[in-house]
């Protein structure tokens, strides 16, 4: 019996920048999801605030995502969330909204990976929803800055895409192709330092092509 399957990617966006779509198309080419469901941060307690308003954000992920071959589903529970986002709540809402047969996957590159340990309740995630994680090439679970215990879940839960795809929960896929180094706090840095004209050539390849035409339309992240 095929199960309905609903790739998640969040984070605050701020700018979509091509490692955002990059973990998306990678996901969904390895694991043909009904639909993915991107979920811009509102105050994720981990991180300083947003610095672009959940307008343009939002905005961004329409510009970057449009023509996408699988659905998109743009949720903005985190952003109408009163106080800090913890990922869990968002899972544990979506499971609600879905219910406990589909398969839930979440998208997290290793930085998140490494500091997993910190969030909240990080041990519930596997009760709602598998992880794929975008690790760095030669990553293993031996890395000597990975938590012990989050290592050891890791170890004990890894299977194939299919396997993920056909069952709600509790599985971890690692993919080890991905060089994927793109900071959204280097590209606003970058974007700031060239003036009103915005970004070009090299830095321009870190973000998708009408993500920056809007964000040079809007004058975002330029210093004045």
């Amino acid at each position: 019996m095929s199960v309905r399957s609903v790739l998640l990617l969040g984070g605050s966006f701020d700018p979509v920048h091509s490692g955002h779509v990059g973990l998306a198309r990678y996901f969904c080419t390895l694991l043909h999801p009904d639909e993915l469901r991107l979920i811009p941060s509102g105050r994720p307690w981990q991180k300083p605030d947003m610095v672009t308003s959940a307008v343009h954000r939002i905005a961004m992920l329409h510009a970057a995502f449009d023509g996408w071959p699988t659905p998109i589903c743009i949720d903005e529970q985190e952003i109408r969330r009163e106080g800090p986002s913890y990922m869990i709540d968002t899972l544990r809402s979506l499971r609600s909204e879905l219910g406990r047969d589909v398969s839930l996957a979440l998208i997290m590159g290793a930085d998140q990976l490494i500091n997993l340990h910190t969030w909240h309740d990080w041990t519930a995630l596997f009760n709602e929803a598998h992880l794929c994680i975008a690790a760095r090439p030669g990553f293993t679970m031996d890395d000597a800055a990975l938590d012990k215990a989050v290592a050891a879940q890791i170890n004990r839960r890894l299977a194939s895409a299919d396997q993920l795809r056909q069952t709600p929960s509790g599985l971890v896929c690692i993919a080890t192709q991905l060089a994927l180094d793109v900071s959204s706090t280097r590209i606003r840095e970058a974007i700031a330092g060239s003036g009103r004209s915005g970004v070009s050539g090299e830095r321009a390849d870190l973000l998708p092509v009408p993500v920056l035409d809007y964000i040079q339309q809007h004058h975002l992240y330029q210093t004045h």
